[in-house]
């Protein structure tokens, strides 16, 4: 076996120190490496950050993973590019990223932009995932409620908003890129047609949905794609919304650790 097939299937016990920056695909990707243990990478949400995403779960997470945050093409301290940025591209980029750390496999926790990117990881790159967490995603364009309206509790609040925007400005090799880079990402998450059944029922690594019963995605969808992925759990958060699933960790983190211990 070589080193690098070792390392992603024992535990990994070397910690690098967190921020750092990987080469990959024409990105300067940003990542961090949080404590030890089986390789775990984090995929935030879009227009977040690994910090806006993940700052409650690291810290309960990283006495038994060595968590890899990851900040995708245009989010955080990774810089945009003229790449379309599309599901496949941010797919690859992470894969690239496990190659950088001579990782073969990892499990992938992947919060809404995220969990898609994750998803595509499992159906793209098959051999790489482990165990895959996708959560408050969805598939299929239909699986969200109508959001039209502004003011609908499931929308992100305007102080959230307000947040997103001001991690930009701070981090951001770019700070006043946060409104064009907003619209390119609009356009793929509303322009992306989803998977089909077909692809769905290709992922070979079991998978854990988890949304909110107040999330942008339908229970039902929830409950289709839960029937669609050979091995596949879901958990639905109760008085939870979408922007507040991965900060749920009174029941997110136990269903976690049971669905990621071997």
């Amino acid at each position: 076996m070589s080193s690098a097939a070792a390392a992603g299937l024992m535990e990994v016990t070397t910690t690098a120190p967190a921020g750092q920056y990987a080469d990959v695909n024409g990105l300067r990707l940003y990542y961090e490496v949080h404590g030890q243990g089986r390789p775990l990478v984090l995929l935030h949400g879009g227009l977040h950050t690994i910090d806006l995403s993940f700052r409650d779960l690291i810290p309960l997470l990283r006495g038994s993973h060595r968590i890899i945050g990851v900040e995708l093409q245009g989010h955080g301290r990774t810089a945009d590019v003229e790449r379309e940025p599309t599901y496949p591209a941010m797919a690859d980029d992470v894969v690239a990223l496990l190659d950088h750390l001579g990782l073969a496999r990892a499990d992938v926790l992947g919060f809404s932009l995220g969990g898609l990117v994750a998803l595509e990881m499992a159906m793209r790159h098959p051999g790489r995932v482990d165990r895959l967490v996708a959560a408050a995603t969805h598939f299929r364009p239909e699986g969200y409620h109508d959001l039209s309206d502004p003011a609908s509790v499931r929308m992100p609040t305007p102080a959230e908003f307000a947040e997103m925007r001001q991690e930009y400005e701070r981090v951001a090799p770019d700070p006043g890129h946060f409104d064009a880079f907003a619209e390119r990402l609009n356009v793929l998450v509303h322009g992306h047609p989803g998977w089909s059944a077909e692809e769905l029922g290709s992922i070979a690594a079991p998978v854990l949905l988890v949304i909110g019963d107040t999330d942008f995605v339908r229970i039902e969808h929830a409950a289709e794609m839960l029937g669609l992925i050979p091995h596949a759990q879901l958990a639905v958060l109760p008085a939870t919304r979408h922007t507040e699933v991965v900060q749920r960790t009174d029941v997110l983190v136990p269903a976690l650790t049971r669905f990621l211990e071997r």
